[in-house]
This record gives C-alpha cells, sequence and structure tokens, in this order.
C-alpha cells in the first residue's frame, strides 16, 4: 500500500491578497507560499520515509534513532502544513466583530468580542509563533491558544478554527518589528465565514 500524499499547493487563494488594502502585501504571500509548499513537500518525504522505515523497536531510541528523526519531523511538517492551510483558508473576509456560531461561543466564552480581540492581539504579542482558535468539543467552548513552533497544536479534542502566523515571515516585510500593527491588519481580515464552515466541519 503507497502513503496517502498531501495536496501541495499551487497559489495562494485569490481572496487572501484583499489583505492588501490593510497593509499585508502580495509580495509577503508570494513569499509565504513558498514556505507553505515548503511544508507540504516535507511531510510527503517523510511520509514516503515512514512507508519504507524499517519498523524495529530495538532499534528505535529517544535520544537518536531513525523513528525518532522521521517521527518528530513528520509532527512538525505536517503540523506546519495543517497551520498554514487553515490560515489562509481562513483570511481575505471582511474581519469586524465574528458572526454566525462562532460569534455566539466567543461571545459565550470571553463576555463579548471586544474581550476576545483584545485577548487575541495579547496571545499574538506573546506566542512565538501561532495563536490558535480552537473549539473543544467536550467543553463545548472556544479557546485561544499559543503555539510556540508548528508542531504545537492546541489541545486533543479540538477543531481549529483559526490560525493566525506570527512568525516574522508573516509581516516583516510589511511592518518591520511592528507585529501589533499586523495583528490588528489582519483581523481586519479575518474572513468569518470561513472560520464558520470549519466549525460545521
Amino acid at each position: 500500500m503507497e502513503p496517502k500524499l498531501v495536496a501541495v499547493p499551487e497559489a495562494i487563494p485569490e481572496k487572501v491578497y484583499t489583505s492588501e488594502r490593510v497593509g499585508i502585501s502580495k509580495a509577503t504571500h508570494d513569499n509565504h507560499l513558498t514556505l507553505w509548499k515548503g511544508y507540504a513537500n516535507k511531510t510527503n518525504e517523510i511520509r514516503k520515509a515512514l512507508h519504507e522505515a524499517e519498523v524495529d523497536p530495538s532499534k528505535a531510541n529517544q535520544i537518536y534513532s531513525q523513528m525518532r528523526a522521521l517521527k518528530v519531523n513528520y509532527a512538525f511538517a505536517y503540523g506546519g502544513y495543517i497551520n498554514h492551510n487553515v490560515y489562509f483558508a481562513t483570511m481575505g473576509g471582511q474581519g469586524g466583530p465574528a458572526t454566525g456560531e462562532v460569534g455566539k461561543l466567543i461571545e459565550s466564552a470571553y463576555g463579548s468580542f471586544d474581550h476576545w480581540a483584545a485577548d487575541w492581539k495579547s496571545t499574538g504579542m506573546a506566542g512565538r509563533g501561532w495563536v490558535f482558535l480552537g473549539y473543544d468539543h467536550a467543553e463545548k467552548r472556544v479557546h485561544t491558544y499559543i503555539g510556540d513552533a508548528q508542531d504545537t497544536f492546541p489541545v486533543w479534542d479540538h477543531t481549529l478554527l483559526l490560525a493566525m502566523d506570527v512568525y516574522e515571515h508573516a509581516y516583516y516585510l510589511d511592518f518591520h518589528t511592528a507585529r501589533l500593527k499586523y495583528i490588528e491588519a489582519y483581523m481586519q481580515v479575518i474572513d468569518w465565514e470561513a472560520v464558520n464552515a470549519r466549525l460545521r466541519g
């Protein structure tokens, strides 16, 4: 049986380029595409390597082994691929207060959209790589999380609704070190319909 491979993105979704109206440039997105492709290609490369790898517990080791290297780097590559999928899928909207069921969940969990927005910005400033909005299926609530690396997932039994990239490559060309300005611009182009679609599955 051949390993299942992920689709390698060929282009940024056209709607994402509407972010130019708030200062996130086409050049930033086009450069970002190279990284997104890289995560997809490495995911596929590692899946093929795992398919062919020798599965021998006596040779696996937590200090170094082929199995450890492949499994750890697989989580990083596939995590980066998924994070970018969600990042680009949920951009290109009109921003503003959250709508639909997600809007209701945010109001329930945070009291108001404004409180959630302040929390989201603060989380973005505190994080080293990603900010996630996840839906907790056990609690039936949304939570905001920091993801300091590509393989830092929120928690189990969550649906990832929104992912904001706060690595420097996502904003440095346009905002230099002014990360908060980038976050504020990003929030003006969230596609809440796309976020709600992720909640609906």
